[in-house]
């Protein structure tokens, strides 16, 4: 037995050195097939609603449908300030401007005398949507999948189960479709009431549709195919294969903008009524779960539990890396790969990670190749200089990570939802009240505190960089700062206090029934992080004496909640669509509501001078003339008080050595085609940081043997011993 269990120990100390010497790492999340790969590693940490790009508008899903669709234009990667160029258009759109009588004005017309204004965009042939079931048609030019039996469509597991697909080319009539879908009343478009105020007879045409749906319903209420071919909308139209037109009231110098946004990216009308048959929506086999579009990539897995991956499209008509930049682009290598085609990746795979600490233990891996940088590990990761500047600790540096900073076009903020009976309305009693909460909120605390300083208290919607945006002491919100000693300085407590009470809430309770003031706060927001940011806020509304309670949910059945007006107090954000004050200014406009017209305005504010201010302003061109009807806005918006404004961001992004082309761009959603990672590197990299350590069980096995060994030899002894016993009697 002795020489047995010696034996064995060797064994598995042998096995365990030989191991450990091994390449392969033992910790490796992902399937073996997948080592060395042209693969990129992200994450999410929510569920995409919506893929639909007549319905998408939130940052988390952009992610995806950034790659899959293509609008006809989008932003040069690399130039700043921010361009815009053609993408599956030829040219940038020709624009013509018509008077009231339909004779043609000159480019400098002035504003009020432009009855409408044509946008011409040709787009480029020779453009294909991926491989798809429904654009298989037989000899005949008959759609093989587009009238499938219930029993058909129960046994799939997928769309692309379907045996057959096939491509399609791209076409005006495509964007025309798409555009026809921003009016359907199955869909609840966000955009649709703005757009109703730009596109000729959209609005019109949305009533058009919500009458002929109520026709399709049968009588248990499913609702027959909405045939949009059918119908043809005024302010959208092909002129010929690759040609068509948006005709828009008046002058909207901003609709450019517009036009590099996947709410303008082509559907083809295959694909929607392929969706639309019977039984389809029941499966989940929707434009919202399976989107189609000619972009570089395609959805392969729509997993939101676990995994989402994108794969290149076999039929994307390919692109070339910039050749132009920015000043010092080329010196920090960012034009290395000018004029090659794109894209460079194969494959992103995107993994749900809810908390931030596996995250960061796994970018740390390498195993995800960028990351984001969360309060807890801040100090781990970034060291701020004297001077304020960020750099990277002695730790990120040898591993040759890379850190990119930006002050990010975005607000983050707390709303109140203007409807409800409390915290809503325009009276003073309300306005009081949220100028006190306001007041309470200390954002620079909270910048400091769960941010490490990566922000910038807002004094209103508009962020630095945008147009509108003031710097000093004309800039400052004066209902919740005083000016002092050249910077702003927030008011005291006591005069938030004194407010409340002239609110009708002395001491935090109602002057009239004697109880506490209550009021609830609706969050989606999960984990530690999270737990402390509310119980921070939760004490800061204390300090006036208001009791707050949080109500929270998951990030969908919050959307619903906000889409209902169910909400009371809650907090959101905004990234810039594009560089234009009206992109922040809107999230304000009356007729944009979150309740009933399913706009971007979720506080519900409808002011009707800040209306009539917003729709002088939105057709101005930067000028000191419209600087100042910004400035008359943000003065009632913050008078008016329906946010506490909270913060702008600063970004911290952490690019691993292997990871190249990484310029934060903030308004482009297609960024992914531009990335390039070295797999080789990576994967030794991988392999040296994530070798075992396994000496600490050789020693434990030794010390095992040792402790197992007197009594091994005693037993070997025993048995020795007793045939002599035996033999001697």
């Amino acid at each position: 037995m002795t020489v047995s269990f010696l034996r064995v120990s060797a064994c598995v100390m042998l096995l365990s050195l030989v191991t450990a010497c091994g390449k392969v790492p033992w910790n490796d999340p992902y399937p073996v097939a997948e080592r060395g790969k042209n693969i990129l590693y992200s994450v999410f940490n929510e569920r995409p609603k919506h893929l639909d790009p007549a319905r998408s508008y939130s940052s988390n899903e952009v992610i995806f449908t950034g790659q899959i669709y293509e609008p006809p234009l989008q932003y040069h990667y690399l130039k700043r300030p921010y361009t815009l160029e053609p993408l599956t258009a030829q040219a940038m759109p020709e624009v013509q401007y018509f008077n009231a009588q339909g004779q043609a004005l000159p480019a400098d017309a002035a504003a009020e005398s432009i009855a409408y204004s044509d946008y011409v965009i040709q787009i480029k042939p020779g453009i294909y949507y991926q491989p798809h079931p429904a654009f298989v048609q037989d000899a005949q030019e008959n759609y093989v999948y587009q009238h499938l039996r219930p029993e058909q469509i129960a046994a799939l597991q997928s769309p692309t189960d379907l045996p057959l697909q096939a491509k399609r080319e791209l076409t005006a009539e495509d964007y025309v479709f798409q555009i026809k879908r921003l009016a359907s009343p199955r869909l609840n478009s966000p955009i649709f009431g703005l757009m109703s105020d730009y596109i000729l007879g959209l609005k019109e045409y949305g009533e058009l549709l919500s009458r002929e749906s109520n026709k399709l319903k049968s009588e248990n209420g499913a609702e027959a195919y909405l045939d949009l071919n059918r119908y043809p909308l005024q302010g959208a139209q092909a002129l010929d294969r690759y040609r068509y037109r948006i005709r828009i009231k008046g002058k909207y110098a901003q609709f450019n903008y517009w036009l590099a946004m996947q709410f303008f990216a082509p559907v083809p009308w295959e694909v929607e009524k392929f969706y639309a048959q019977p039984g389809m929506k029941e499966k989940n086999f929707v434009l919202d779960w399976y989107p189609v579009g000619t972009g570089p990539y395609m959805l392969a897995e729509n997993n939101p539990n676990k995994q989402m991956v994108l794969v290149k499209n076999p039929n994307y008509h390919g692109d070339r890396y910039p050749s132009s930049g920015e000043p010092g682009d080329r010196a920090s290598g960012l034009l290395a790969d000018a004029g090659k085609p794109l894209p460079f990746i194969d494959r992103a795979v995107y993994t749900l990670e809810k908390e931030d600490i596996p995250y960061w233990n796994k970018f740390l891996q390498g195993y995800y190749d960028a990351s984001g940088i969360s309060s807890d590990t801040f100090d781990q990761a970034v060291k701020i200089g004297g001077t304020g500047e960020a750099a990277l600790t002695p730790d990120m540096q040898a591993k040759g990570i890379q850190l990119k900073t930006t002050v990010a076009t975005s607000i983050s903020y707390i709303g109140f939802n203007m409807q409800d009976a409390v915290v809503g309305g325009l009276s003073e009693r309300a306005r009081k009240l949220r100028q006190a909460i306001s007041i309470a909120i200390d954002s620079e605390e909270m910048i400091s505190i769960f941010r490490n300083g990566r922000g910038i208290a807002a004094q209103g919607p508009i962020p630095p960089g945008i147009f509108g945006y003031e710097e000093g002491e004309a800039g400052i919100n004066h209902y919740v700062y005083d000016w002092v000693k050249g910077k702003p300085e927030r008011k005291s407590i006591a005069q938030a206090k004194r407010l409340l009470a002239e609110a009708g809430y002395p001491g935090g309770r109602d002057a009239t029934s004697g109880q506490p003031l209550l009021l609830n706060f609706d969050t989606s927001a999960v984990g530690p992080d999270a737990k402390s940011h509310l119980e921070w806020l939760v004490k800061q509304l204390n300090k006036i004496d208001v009791q707050l309670v949080i109500r929270s949910t998951d990030y969908n059945r919050f959307q619903d909640k906000m889409l209902k007006g169910d909400a009371q107090i809650f907090e959101w954000g905004w990234n810039a669509d594009y560089p234009d004050p009206e992109n922040f200014l809107f999230l304000l406009y009356g007729p944009n509501k979150k309740v009933g017209l399913n706009g971007e305005n979720a506080a519900n504010y409808d002011n009707p001078e800040f209306n009539r201010l917003f729709e002088q302003m939105k057709n101005m061109d930067n000028s000191p003339a419209r600087q100042q009807v910004i400035t008359q806005m943000l003065e009632i918006a913050r008078r008016d008080a329906p946010w506490v404004w909270g913060f702008y961001p600063k970004n911290y992004a952490l690019y691993h050595a292997w990871y190249f082309n990484a310029k934060p761009n903030l308004m482009a959603n297609n960024s992914l085609k531009y990335l390039r990672i070295d797999a080789k590197e990576r994967e030794r990299m991988r392999n040296l940081w994530n070798q075992p350590i396994l000496w600490p069980i050789a020693v434990l096995l030794l010390a095992l043997a040792a402790v197992l060994l007197p009594a091994a030899l005693a037993y070997r002894r025993k048995v020795h011993a007793a045939p002599s016993a035996r033999k001697a009697k």
